[in-house]
């Protein structure tokens, strides 16, 4: 096995969010199965190679969340990154990579509440809930707390 890299030479993986809102306005998130305590957060993941940012995004929605009745609404202006904490970042993606560089889209949530089906798969979340938006960077990790709130301020104006 080669070591990882040193973590400063350690590449941003390529990641997508997604912003899901309901007609009155609250954002999605859901509970991680594989961290201790409260850790919710909103769905994301890795773009796959060919793959476009916005096929990423709607992919991993509904593998995450089990449905795909969600429209864009919006992107990100920039990609958005965060740094994983040194002392986790060995065991996160092999040790490939020292954080996310992520491409965030606000997305509309079509369906109904029962369309949502955390059952997928490879479940990574046992519980979800609809959240007042600026709740949200007070119920995230604390290593992508600032990350989570560039998202709020930009899509901010959706609710409003």
């Amino acid at each position: 096995m080669t070591e990882p890299l040193a973590f400063e030479d350690r590449p941003y993986r390529r990641g997508v969010g997604a912003l899901i809102l309901n007609a009155e306005g609250h954002v999605f998130v859901a509970r991680r199965i594989d961290t201790p305590g409260d850790a919710w957060q909103m769905p994301q993941g890795g773009i796959d190679e060919g793959e476009k940012p916005r096929q990423a995004v709607l992919r991993e929605v509904a593998e995450e969340i089990g449905t795909d009745k969600v429209e864009i609404l919006a992107r990100s202006r920039d990609w958005l990154s965060y740094d994983l904490p040194r002392e986790i970042a060995d065991r996160i993606w092999k040790g490939r990579y020292r954080g996310q560089s992520q491409r965030w889209f606000a997305l509309r949530f079509t369906g109904a509440d029962g369309d949502i089906d955390l059952t997928t798969g490879h479940p990574e979340f046992d519980a979800w809930r609809w959240v007042a938006m600026d709740r949200l960077p007070h119920l995230i990790v604390g290593f992508k707390r600032p990350l989570y709130e560039r998202v709020v301020a930009e899509f901010a104006h959706l609710v409003r």
